[in-house]
């Protein structure tokens, strides 16, 4: 009988003590959207490539490396020419590097010609250049893809 007078504790003293707030967070959820994030950037990076669309022709020549990015000049097959992105008309062509350039006759010029356009086409491009007093005039080719059966 006496085992049935013993108080429990009640009101909102007793109630605290058995469910005491949870001090914990949840990084689970943070730590997958991250995850699925990251995929989709490795993803899409490579396809942001910038440029204006050519088919260059492929050679094996080495690859070329520079700290200082070059300016690129375009010449696609319907005869147009581009200036980085930007589509310009021959006569701009000298000034507007001049511009961009600062005047610095040492700044790496590549030039794209897609191949199937004329070779004479592509060369009066680079002797324009060329005369407007910049020496480092280069052409941009792309690296042929190996065949399956070769080492």
């Amino acid at each position: 009988m006496a085992g049935g007078l013993i108080k429990r504790g009640t009101g909102h003293g007793s109630r605290r003590r058995r469910n005491p707030p949870l001090s914990e967070i949840n990084v689970t959820p943070f730590v997958d959207v991250m995850l699925v994030l990251l995929i989709v950037f490795m993803v899409t990076a490579p396809l942001l490539t910038v440029g204006v669309p050519v088919d260059l022709p492929k050679t094996k020549a080495a690859q070329l490396t520079d700290e200082v990015e070059p300016l690129v000049v375009t010449v696609r097959a319907d005869g147009s020419l581009y200036l980085q992105e930007t589509a310009i008309s021959r006569d701009e062509l000298v000034p507007k590097l001049m511009a961009v350039s600062g005047a610095n006759p040492d700044l790496r010029i590549f030039v794209r010609g897609d191949k199937s356009i004329a070779y004479g086409s592509v060369m009066e491009v680079m002797g324009q250049i060329s005369s407007a007093g910049f020496s480092r005039v280069a052409l941009l080719a792309e690296l042929p893809e190996e065949s399956a059966g070769a080492n």
